[in-house]
């Protein structure tokens, strides 16, 4: 079933198959990639989701968000997640949930295997940062050389899900 089809899933159901979704690779200091898996372009359910697969030595940098609600799920791989300052090792079965304003780090600590997350983030917007500062991606090609952040990525930030913050974070 092609996830952007016109149907209403929350009459009708989804299902989204494992290469199905838009797939953008990202920059540094995360690299690896991430695929939406619900949007607004293909259901109006009250949150976004989708998978994120954080390249070995990597990570996603110090933040939080002001109006939205985060949660992410460990299902492959090994890090660290550091919230308000506290670390916490990053399992497969791992949760974490992340209300507005906490800050948080994910951390990929293995050099050789990739860390593989679930995020869920309410209400949506996390899928529109992604595709802004990313590259598209399709399923199975070889992984580009890293590449930096946008030279906006500050505006990028303020127009979608993160909290503002100075150049530091940059």
């Amino acid at each position: 079933m092609n996830p952007s089809s016109t149907h209403n899933p929350l009459k009708q159901g989804l299902v989204i198959q494992p290469d199905e979704g838009k797939s953008f690779w990202q920059p540094m200091p995360a690299n690896g990639y991430i695929t939406i898996k619900l949007s607004p372009e293909n259901w109006d359910g009250p949150f976004s989701m989708g998978v994120q697969s954080v390249a070995p030595g990597s990570y996603i940098r110090q933040h939080s968000h002001d109006k939205n609600h985060e949660v992410v799920f460990v299902w492959q791989g090994r890090g660290t997640v550091i919230v308000e300052g506290r670390e916490h090792p990053m399992v497969p079965g791992t949760f974490i949930a992340l209300p507005t304003n906490v800050e948080h780090l994910f951390r990929n600590d293995s050099d050789t295997d990739d860390m593989k997350l679930v995020w869920l983030m309410a209400p949506h917007g996390l899928e529109d940062f992604f595709s802004a500062v990313g590259r598209p991606r399709t399923p199975g090609e070889p992984a580009p050389p890293n590449f930096p952040r946008p030279d906006n990525v500050l505006e990028i930030e303020a127009r979608t899900v993160f909290k503002p913050a100075g150049p530091a974070r940059q």
